[in-house]
C-alpha cells in the first residue's frame, strides 16, 4: 500500500455551503468560499484512524473515530481499498456546528478529499461523495441528505435527483450572483429541525413549491433574474423552521428592501442567506440585517461569497512529515 502514496502530509479546504435555497428542500444547494473548514492528514505506521487535534468547535465534537463525521466517512473509505495503513489528521473546524452551513458535510468531505490526493486520486467524485454521506448520518439523524454533501465536494450549484444511488447535476448559474449569510449566536440542531416538519402538506401547497423549484434552475441557467426573485419562496418548510430563528421575517423582509433577489433559511438555520446582483448590494443587506439582531441583543457574523465553483482544494501537499 505505501507504493500507492505521492505525498505523506496534506493540508485541505473544504467550504461551507447553503442547502435548500427556498423550495428546494433536500434537493438543492450551493458552494461558498467562505466560511470553510481545514484538515490536516498524514499517513502513519500506526494503522486505524487517529484523531490528533481538533480546534474551533472542539468542545462539541468527538475524538472517538467511531463518532466522529470525518473519520466514519474516511472509514467508509478505508474499508474499500482494504486500507492497512493508518492516518492522523487535525480537524480545524471554521464554521459553528448547528449553523445550517453544513458543517458536517465539510468534515465529510475534507477527510475523503485530502485521503484521495494522497492515494493519487483512485476514487471518482460519485465515489467519495459515497463515503462522505456515511459521515454525514451521524449529524442527520442516520439519514443521508446530500444537499450539502455534493455542493461541498462538486462545487458550484448542485441538484440532487435522488440518493439511491446519488444523481448529482450541476446548474450553471449567473457569474455576479452574490450570496449574504448571517449566521446569528444560536444553534439548531438538524435531527431537531426535522422532526418538526409536518409529514403531510396540501396539493395546493405542493404544486406551488414544485413550481418555484423547477422555475429557480429555469432562472439560474438562463439566467434571468426577475424570475430567480420570484422562485425563492418556501411555502412548507419556511414557516415552519422560521419561528425557531429569533426575527426571522423581519431580517427576510430587511434583505428585500435592501435589493435581494430572494431570501430564505439555509439548511435548518439558524442562518439566513440573500442573493443580490453585487458585492456592494450584498455587504448592505448583511449590515442592514445585523442591526436587526443586534437591536435584540443577539450576536452574528455575516459572510459576502460568490458562489464557490470549485469546492475542496489542496492548501498544501509535502513528501515529509
Amino acid at each position: 500500500m505505501k507504493k500507492l502514496f505521492k505525498a505523506k502530509k496534506v493540508k485541505v479546504f473544504s467550504p461551507a455551503s447553503v442547502s435548500n435555497v427556498g423550495a428546494g428542500f433536500d434537493i438543492f444547494g450551493f458552494a461558498l468560499h467562505i466560511p470553510g473548514d481545514e484538515l490536516v492528514m498524514k499517513i502513519v505506521e500506526k494503522p486505524g484512524i487517529h484523531i490528533t487535534k481538533i480546534t474551533g468547535d472542539d468542545h462539541h465534537l468527538p475524538k472517538d473515530a467511531k463518532k466522529n463525521t470525518a473519520a466514519v466517512s474516511l472509514r467508509a473509505m478505508m474499508d474499500a481499498i482494504d486500507g492497512k495503513f493508518g492516518v492522523e489528521m487535525e480537524l480545524h473546524k471554521k464554521m459553528p456546528l448547528g449553523s445550517g452551513l453544513g458543517s458536517s458535510a465539510a468534515s465529510a468531505v475534507a477527510s475523503v478529499f485530502a485521503l484521495n490526493v494522497l492515494l493519487r486520486k483512485p476514487f471518482s467524485k460519485s465515489e467519495l461523495l459515497m463515503f462522505a454521506l456515511e459521515g454525514e448520518k451521524i449529524a442527520s439523524g442516520n439519514t443521508a441528505h446530500a444537499d450539502n454533501v455534493a455542493p461541498c465536494l462538486y462545487g458550484g450549484f448542485t441538484l440532487v435527483r435522488g440518493c439511491s444511488p446519488p444523481d448529482v447535476i450541476a446548474i450553471p448559474t449567473p457569474k455576479d450572483l452574490y450570496c449574504t449569510i448571517i449566521h446569528p449566536h444560536i444553534e439548531i440542531k438538524t435531527e431537531f429541525a426535522r422532526k418538526i416538519l409536518r409529514s403531510q402538506i396540501k396539493l395546493s401547497d405542493a404544486v406551488r413549491q414544485w413550481g418555484n423549484a423547477s422555475a429557480l434552475v429555469a432562472g439560474l441557467m438562463k439566467p434571468d433574474y426577475d424570475l430567480i426573485k420570484r422562485s425563492i419562496e418556501d411555502f412548507i418548510i419556511e414557516p415552519i423552521r422560521g419561528a425557531l430563528i429569533p426575527n426571522y421575517f423581519i431580517l427576510k423582509e430587511t434583505a428585500l428592501n435592501n435589493g435581494a433577489l430572494g431570501c430564505s433559511i439555509s439548511g435548518s438555520g439558524p442562518s439566513v442567506f440573500a442573493l443580490s446582483r453585487s458585492e456592494k448590494e450584498a455587504k448592505l443587506i448583511g449590515s442592514e440585517m445585523k442591526k436587526v439582531l443586534t437591536k435584540i441583543k443577539l450576536k452574528s457574523d455575516i459572510f459576502i461569497s460568490k458562489i464557490n465553483h470549485e469546492g475542496p482544494k489542496i492548501i498544501s501537499l509535502s513528501d515529509t512529515l
